[in-house]
C-alpha cells in the first residue's frame, strides 16, 4: 500500500510496512496528513471499543463509553507528550514535536486496532457470561495486553531513529567523522620494510628459512659490491626485530624446526606492511532518550490509569443506576485487586 494513498486502513501500512513507516517519520514526509489518518483510525475503533464495554449496563452507557474511552487515550496523550519531547530535548536529541507526536501515534493506532479485534471476544463473554467482575477484568486484561504491544512498536520506532543518530547526534557524528585508520602502502619486493614497531603492539620474530639464514651468514656481501639478485642474501629483509615474546623465551630458532613445524604456541607473524589486525567492535551505548522513553512508558501507564479511574464508569455497575461520572473515591490498582478478591 503506498504511504501516498489516503487510506482509513493506515493499521495495514504500519504492520506490512514497519520500515517505511519508520522511514517516512525520520524524513518527516507527510507527517501531518499520515498523523490524522491514525488520529481518526484509532479514535474509531476506540469507541467501537468502548461501546461494547458500556453494553453490560445499558444502551445509554454503551453511548457514553464509546465516547470517554478515545477521550481517555487522547487527553493521557496530550498531558504525557509535552514530557516525552523535553526529554529529547534536554539529552540532545534531535527529534521535533511532529516526529514525537507520530511515533506515540503509532502506538495508539496499533493498541486501538489490536483492541477492535478482541472486540468480538468480550461481545461472546458478555452473551454467554454475564458476570460484572469476570467481565471487568477480561477487558482489562484486553486492554492492556494490547497496550503493550503498541509500545513495543514505540521502542522499535525509537531504535529506528536511534540508528540515524536522532537520539544520540553527537555519537553519530563522532563515528562519521572519524579518520580511517592508515594503511601503510605495500612494500614492493626485494624492498627491506621498516623495523619500527606500532605503538601498543610486540614485535614478532620473523620465519627465515634455515638455508636463506647459512647463506646470509656465509655470503656477506663486501663493502661497495653489488649483491647478486638470485643469492638468498639479497632476498633476505634487512631488518628483523629482535625482541621475541617471552612464551618463546628458550625456544630454538625457528630456522631448525623442520620445514612444516613450528615451536608449540607459535603464531605465523603478520608482515608489518600488510593489513593492520582487525579490532573488536565496541558495543554501542544506549542513548539516555532511550532510557527515559521506558521511564516515560511508565508515566504514560501511571497516568493512563489514573485518568481512567477519574473517567469512570466505562462498564457500569449493574446495581447502580446510570451516571455519566462517578465519585472520585479508592484508585484504579484497589479496585481490580478488590474485584479479583471478589472472584
Amino acid at each position: 500500500m503506498s504511504g501516498d494513498r489516503p487510506s482509513p486502513l493506515v493499521i495495514e501500512r504500519i504492520l506490512r510496512d514497519r520500515q517505511g513507516i519508520w522511514q517516512q517519520i525520520v524524513a518527516e514526509r507527510d507527517l501531518n496528513a499520515m498523523t490524522g489518518r491514525m488520529l481518526a483510525s484509532s479514535a474509531i475503533a476506540l469507541a467501537c471499543y468502548g461501546a461494547v464495554l458500556g453494553a453490560f449496563h445499558s444502551p445509554l452507557m454503551a453511548l457514553t463509553s464509546a465516547l470517554k474511552l478515545p477521550l481517555l487515550f487522547l487527553v493521557t496523550l496530550a498531558i504525557c507528550l509535552p514530557t516525552l519531547y523535553l526529554f529529547n530535548l534536554v539529552f540532545g536529541a534531535r527529534l521535533s514535536v511532529r516526529q514525537s507526536l507520530a511515533l506515540v501515534m503509532v502506538a495508539i493506532t496499533v493498541t486501538s486496532m489490536l483492541a477492535v479485534a478482541f472486540a468480538p471476544i468480550s461481545l461472546f463473554f458478555l452473551i454467554t457470561a454475564p458476570d460484572y467482575g469476570f467481565f471487568k477484568l477480561l477487558n482489562v486484561a484486553i486492554l492492556t495486553l494490547s497496550a503493550l504491544v503498541g509500545l513495543r512498536f514505540l521502542t522499535g520506532g525509537m531504535q529506528v531513529l536511534n540508528d540515524h543518530g536522532l537520539l544520540a547526534p553527537e555519537a553519530a557524528q563522532t563515528q562519521a567523522q572519524a579518520p580511517a585508520q592508515a594503511v601503510p602502502a605495500a612494500v614492493p619486493a626485494g624492498t627491506a620494510p621498516a623495523a619500527a614497531p606500532v605503538a601498543g603492539q610486540v614485535a614478532e620474530p620473523v620465519a627465515v628459512p634455515a638455508g636463506a639464514a647459512a647463506a646470509g651468514s656465509a655470503g656477506a656481501v663486501p663493502n661497495g659490491a653489488t649483491p647478486d639478485v638470485a643469492s638468498p642474501a639479497a632476498q633476505v629483509p634487512a631488518q628483523v626485530p629482535a625482541q621475541v615474546p617471552a612464551q618463546w623465551a628458550g625456544q630454538p630458532a625457528v630456522a631448525s624446526f623442520p620445514p612444516g613445524m613450528l615451536p608449540p604456541g607459535y603464531a605465523q607473524p603478520q608482515r608489518p606492511w600488510g593489513n593492520p589486525p582487525a579490532r573488536r567492535a565496541e558495543p554501542t551505548q544506549r542513548p539516555a532518550s532511550m532510557t527515559l522513553l521506558y521511564i516515560w512508558i511508565l508515566l504514560f501507564g501511571f497516568v493512563g490509569t489514573q485518568l481512567a479511574w477519574t473517567l469512570r464508569p466505562f462498564f457500569g455497575d449493574p446495581g447502580q443506576d446510570f451516571a455519566f461520572f462517578r465519585s472520585i473515591d479508592g484508585n484504579f490498582y484497589a479496585e481490580i485487586l478488590r474485584t479479583i478478591g471478589n472472584l
